[in-house]
């Protein structure tokens, strides 16, 4: 089975690591000759909207996935037409775009904050209005990791905000104060099977992933969030690994965003579970049964950004697994993990503390 990846960030790597052992065999379409996917799989060179380089990847390939999200997705439906494409366009469509993600949580009844659409000053205006401040003005589209969006916190705000943005569809969103951050990531195959991952509190730190913790272990938000998430692999007959975001809010879960894919959150289930999330999201589009997605204790994943922290030290500390993504250091990138596993809380969190130390 020779599977086609667009995309050859550590996400495609991650995949190849875990499907090789399947009998996978990979193939990235990335811009650049050097991402982490070339160390692993061939790399077709072209950009995300070279609609022929999608094409000779989709006729080289025995089934198609992708690592990123910001590939057009009018030129998919025709590969999709033609080979096994997972998960489903539509499903990455949507959350390509803030907007058609909003109304997918508002269909399915999955609760977000107040939000309204915004296509002028004066709209953004009527939006605060409703709204109130502070409030978060985010583009619709291309918006990851913190970009694309901005705090509204005073009325002179809003016209510098308009004139950066200016042109580009927004939506004003309430800003909520929460408790924490967590997200779900489940997995479903072609076959309809599907598994759960324990719900993991998460920690940002400029709008970008810094470390997170598993289990988040509060059952009755674990059965709702699985009911989220079950939700959206109906609307889509979904396959592969899914994710959505939540805040949670007075003891309630707040929906933010989906992941059609796998996710930074999940990194922890290499080591973590039985069964990772990258080999799961290859048996699910593969149609093979899925792993045990049961945790093997407790877990913290920190992500290296900006820099490698000395790997001596880090494989000193008890639990430690240390994964270097062979990228070039630039400030904020994300150019490795290491995750601690431990069979208690308290063990994982002292580890943690160890690792953070190390990082800053």
């Amino acid at each position: 089975m020779k599977i086609g990846i667009i995309g050859a960030g550590q996400l495609g790597r991650m995949l190849a690591l875990a499907g090789y052992p399947l009998g996978s065999r990979f193939r990235f379409l990335d811009r650049s000759s050097d991402a982490p996917g070339a160390q692993v799989g061939e790399i077709v060179l072209g950009r995300f909207d070279d609609a022929e380089q999608l094409a000779a990847l989709a006729n080289s390939v025995d089934l198609m996935t992708f690592d990123v999200e910001n590939v057009p997705a009018d030129l998919l439906y025709d590969i999709a037409d033609k080979i096994n494409f997972l998960p489903p366009v539509p499903a990455l469509e949507t959350a390509q775009d803030r907007l058609r993600e909003k109304r997918l949580f508002a269909e399915l009844e999955i609760p977000t904050p107040r939000w309204q659409p915004v296509d002028s000053l004066d709209a953004l205006h009527a939006a605060v209005d409703d709204i109130d401040l502070p409030a978060i003005v985010k583009t619709c589209r291309l918006g990851y990791d913190g970009r694309g969006q901005t705090v509204l916190r005073k009325l002179e705000d809003l016209q510098p905000a308009w004139e950066r943005f200016a042109g580009v569809p927004l939506i004003l969103e309430q800003f909520v104060r929460y408790e924490r951050e967590v997200s779900i990531i489940g997995v479903r195959s072609t076959e309809g099977e599907t598994a759960y991952y324990a719900l993991t509190e998460n920690v940002h730190e400029h709008g970008i992933l810094r470390h997170s913790l598993a289990p988040y272990d509060v059952p009755n938000l674990q059965r709702l969030a699985e009911k989220y998430l079950q939700r959206v692999f109906d609307r889509y007959d979904y396959a592969g690994v899914l994710t959505i975001e939540f805040f949670v809010i007075d003891g309630k879960l707040v929906a933010n965003e989906i992941a059609p894919r796998v996710h930074n959150s999940g990194h922890w289930t290499i080591e973590g579970a039985v069964t990772s999330q990258f080999e799961n999201h290859i048996r699910a589009i593969r149609g093979l049964p899925l792993g045990d997605t049961s945790g093997l204790g407790h877990a913290a994943m920190v992500n290296f950004l900006g820099q490698l922290p000395v790997l001596e030290p880090v494989l000193a500390i008890r639990g430690a697994h240390y994964h270097d993504y062979g990228k070039s250091p630039r400030p904020m990138r994300k150019l490795g993990h290491c995750t601690i596993t431990a069979e208690t809380a308290a063990a994982r969190d002292e580890g943690l503390l160890s690792l953070l130390a190390l990082v800053g």
